[in-house]
């Protein structure tokens, strides 16, 4: 990760802007309704050499945010605003993400495995593994292990 630079709020402003310019209507809708305007929060683990990642959007306990290290967007649950509460590398697009948030709303869990850190890595990060959440956790968007 030496030539790793985090991605500046402009460069985040303009994938935004590119992938709404694609969206249907219905879910650009819902993302209006949910997105936030582009802030830095914090996370230990992997988060504090970029100071933090940017969160895009919120949803009940749950944040989106981009993960620029991993380059893809990403719902995490948060119990304080401005802290994600777990990694995760799902290298997701906007998009994609939002298609997750909507088919955790249709089926209240999310059908597609996450990806956590790698288990190299696990022992750098003060939050819990991925793969230790309860399936069955309301609070938490994981939904399958």
């Amino acid at each position: 990760m030496l030539d790793w630079a985090p991605i500046s709020e402009a460069e985040l402003r303009h994938m935004i802007g590119s992938a709404e310019g694609c969206m249907r209507p219905r879910r650009l809708r819902l993302w209006e309704a949910i997105r936030i305007a582009p802030e830095k929060w914090r996370e230990d683990g992997y988060g504090t050499e970029g100071g933090g990642f940017w969160a895009v959007a919120v949803v009940g306990r749950q944040v989106l945010w981009y993960n620029d290290i991993e380059e893809g967007f990403n719902w995490s649950p948060y119990a304080v605003a401005g802290e994600i509460g777990v990694y995760f590398c799902d290298q997701d697009t906007l998009e994609m993400a939002l298609r997750r948030l909507e088919a955790r709303i249709a089926v209240a869990r999310d059908p597609v495995p996450r990806r956590g850190a790698p288990l190299a890595l696990e022992g750098r990060s003060t939050m819990p593994s991925p793969c230790a959440l309860d399936p069955n956790d309301p609070n938490t968007i994981a939904g399958v292990a």
